[in-house]
């Protein structure tokens, strides 16, 4: 599916499905692959849409802007009617994004631990050292210390993802996921703005995931006028891949109750 944005550039996602619009963003590092275990799930009955997001687009010249982004997701969500929005970590934030500059373009949302600045930075001072190793030529060592020091990943996991990625394709994603967080960061504190937002929204989050991300679903969960939570036992931040069936039961759930469908 492709859509073209306000700024001329296109838009594109994978469309499957039909029925009711389900209006997929993945998280940093991602592509529309990431959530095909969940969508694959729900396609019987909904029509899913994973967007390839702007940000993650290397086709697409950097940098690239939260707001760059939003046009994006509009563009796709203005092809259909009144999609629901599912996000993951950063593309949580972005839907949160979306859902302000437009709220009429969306039936809800379900976000998966969006990583919102509810005090300090997310980054700041914490992804110089991982901006040095990237300006050195070593993507895995920048992924590595943006997972342990930004992320709160346990310093073994994060080696092992970025020694993985470092000698993978997807190495020449560390520099947006970098561009990701700024994008984050510079939108400060947002939690005026999505008390705003009048529309359902269902938080997910798991059990084992950093406890940070945790602290900012609860002061999430106090400014949405219309949330909900859902705390997914024995799972981190990557329900996506390793729980799709019990993220799918999830969304179909929230639209089955709240959204009416």
């Amino acid at each position: 599916m492709r859509a073209t944005a306000i700024d001329n550039s296109v838009a594109e996602a994978v469309d499957e499905g039909l029925g009711t619009p389900i209006l997929v963003l993945h998280g940093g590092m991602g592509d529309p692959s990431a959530w095909e275990r969940v969508t694959a799930r729900l396609r019987h009955r909904f029509r899913t849409i994973r967007l390839h997001r702007r940000q993650y687009r290397l086709d697409l010249p950097a940098p690239v802007t939260m707001a760059d982004e939003v046009e994006h997701v509009a563009a796709i969500a203005s092809e259909v009617d009144r999609p629901l929005l599912v996000g993951h970590s950063s593309g949580a934030v972005l839907a949160l994004e979306a859902l302000v500059a437009d709220p009429s373009l969306y039936r809800g949302a379900v976000l998966y631990e969006p990583p919102i600045v509810i005090d300090e930075p997310l980054g700041g001072a914490k992804l110089v050292p991982a901006r040095r190793a990237l300006d050195a030529g070593s993507p895995g060592k920048a992924l590595s210390i943006f997972l342990r020091d930004v992320v709160g990943m346990p310093v073994p996991s994060a080696a092992l993802a970025g020694f993985v990625v470092g000698r993978s394709g997807y190495a020449p994603r560390v520099a947006r996921q970098l561009d990701d967080n700024d994008q984050i960061d510079a939108l400060g504190v947002r939690l005026p703005a999505y008390a705003k937002i009048d529309l359902p929204v269902l938080l997910i989050g798991g059990d084992r995931s950093p406890a940070h991300l945790a602290s900012r679903l609860d002061a999430l969960e106090k400014a949405l006028p219309r949330s909900r939570r859902l705390l997914m036992h024995g799972q981190g931040h990557s329900a996506e891949l390793r729980a799709p069936g019990r993220v799918a039961v999830a969304i179909e759930k929230f639209l089955d109750e709240v959204c009416g469908v």
